[in-house]
């Protein structure tokens, strides 16, 4: 039996580093007082279609319930966020929430990617106001070092930016061939520009012309060397991007860039786009976000600005492995030994009093010789063997199972106040 392609079972050590992430998101998400929450993980396909258009199809687990109702998986939290915010009228504004979770999406598979994956995602709805964006950014660079991650770089723009030189170049505002190239410009960010050249050339844009604004995309660096190196007295919104870039300095968020190549392909953006990158590693974009005002209009409610990132837990738990970016074990484990049947059961004793006291316990439930036992407990910290010998006098076998040495102690201790044992041998082994 198989799993579909592109799906996965989490097991493990993998569920672990899942969780490392999301406590870390969670307990920054309460400091800048965002709300939990979960929306539904099935949704109205019209209502995915209000995101991104009948086109969206291909891309995501749709289907026909049995009630005959059109349906889909969602493939992200911003539209379930934004649906239940415009619906919510008497909603204090500005309301700024979080959601972490599944989510699905009918795409290739890749590294760091199935079509089931984890997103932690916060969105602020409220009146448009550059602090929104700035809170944003600045949350998702505080959670880039909760988890020990460096040489994070966020880069940032503004849609108007790009759409007012493709016009420009173009001789059009046309919206689709705006967006045609906006997404020419985004594809390009992960696909040879001569790849991306021939196709847009194919659908018949001048190649010159898009050469032209390829070339724009590759403009990045610091607001006074963009300054300098490029003409930005005619781009619609450099002011804007600017100040959000001053904002964040003061905020002292100082690992933020310009980046003309940053367009976030959708079409329902509608004003400041970013994302973040490991500046040395392959891996692509960890998280990405941006205002997204149109999309709560689509929902009815042109009077609520939106902005919120998304980030890809397994891609950045990658990165996390690349730059060995994981913490020691803040709780090391303790393993129970036993030598016979007799013994196994004063091993469950001892084994349950300290999971009462919160150490992390292991114990041979299949009955295996203490060999194996033993050879079992080599990545706990130590091991805890009870024997008839020592148990006549009350005691067991603590094994350090790093530094290789034995003490005996006894059982009373063990399970009265068992966290003073271990930390008396730790500090022992360490001098």
């Amino acid at each position: 039996m198989e799993l579909p392609r592109g799906m996965k079972d989490f097991v493990g050590g993998e569920l672990s580093k899942i969780e490392r992430v999301r406590d870390e998101f969670r307990r920054l998400s309460s400091l800048y007082a965002f709300s939990p929450m979960d929306p539904s993980p099935i949704e109205s396909l019209s209502v995915l279609e209000a995101k991104s258009g009948p086109a969206i199809r291909d891309e995501i687990y749709h289907f026909t319930d049995k009630g005959g109702r059109e349906v889909a998986l969602r493939f992200d939290f911003t539209v379930g966020l934004t649906r239940y915010a415009a619906s919510q009228r008497s909603m204090r504004l500005p309301a700024k929430i979080s959601s972490f979770g599944g989510v699905f999406r009918y795409d290739e598979p890749q590294k760091g990617r199935y079509r089931y994956f984890h997103q932690w995602d916060i969105e602020v709805y409220g009146r448009p106001c550059p602090e929104s964006e700035a809170e944003i950014i600045e949350f998702t660079s505080r959670l880039f070092d909760a988890l020990g991650l460096s040489n994070i770089t966020i880069d940032v723009s503004h849609r108007n930016l790009a759409e007012s030189y493709i016009g420009a170049v173009f001789g059009s505002a046309d919206g689709r061939l705006v967006g045609d190239i906006l997404r020419a410009v985004d594809k390009v960010q992960k696909r040879p520009e001569d790849e991306i050249l021939r196709e847009f050339e194919g659908r018949g844009y001048d190649r010159a012309k898009l050469e032209r604004v390829l070339e724009f995309s590759r403009v990045r660096g610091t607001v006074r060397e963009v300054e300098s190196g490029f003409d930005t007295s005619q781009l619609e919104s450099w002011d804007d991007l600017k100040a959000l870039v001053g904002s964040l300095h003061d905020r002292g968020v100082s690992n933020v860039r310009v980046n003309f190549g940053i367009v976030r392909g959708l079409d329902y953006y509608s004003g400041v786009v970013f994302e973040a990158f490991d500046a040395g590693s392959a891996l692509g974009a960890l998280a990405g976000g941006g205002r997204y005002d149109s999309l709560a209009g689509a929902f009815g409610r042109d009077d609520l600005g939106a902005a919120g990132v998304a980030g890809g837990v397994e891609r950045i738990i990658l990165a996390m492995d690349e730059q060995g970016a994981w913490p020691a074990d803040r709780q090391e484990r303790v393993s129970v030994l036993y030598t016979d049947a007799e013994m196994r059961k004063v091993a469950a004793g001892i084994a349950s009093s300290m999971r009462l006291h919160n150490i992390a316990t292991d114990m041979d439930l299949a009955g295996r010789p203490l060999r194996k036992q033993m050879e079992l407990a080599s990545g706990s910290r130590y091991a805890l063997i009870v024997a008839p010998r020592e148990l006549e006098s009350g005691r067991a076998v603590l094994r350090d199972m790093r530094g290789g040495g034995e003490t005996r102690v006894t059982i009373e201790e063990i399970t009265d106040d068992p966290r003073s044992v271990f930390s008396r041998r730790t500090r022992a082994s360490a001098s």
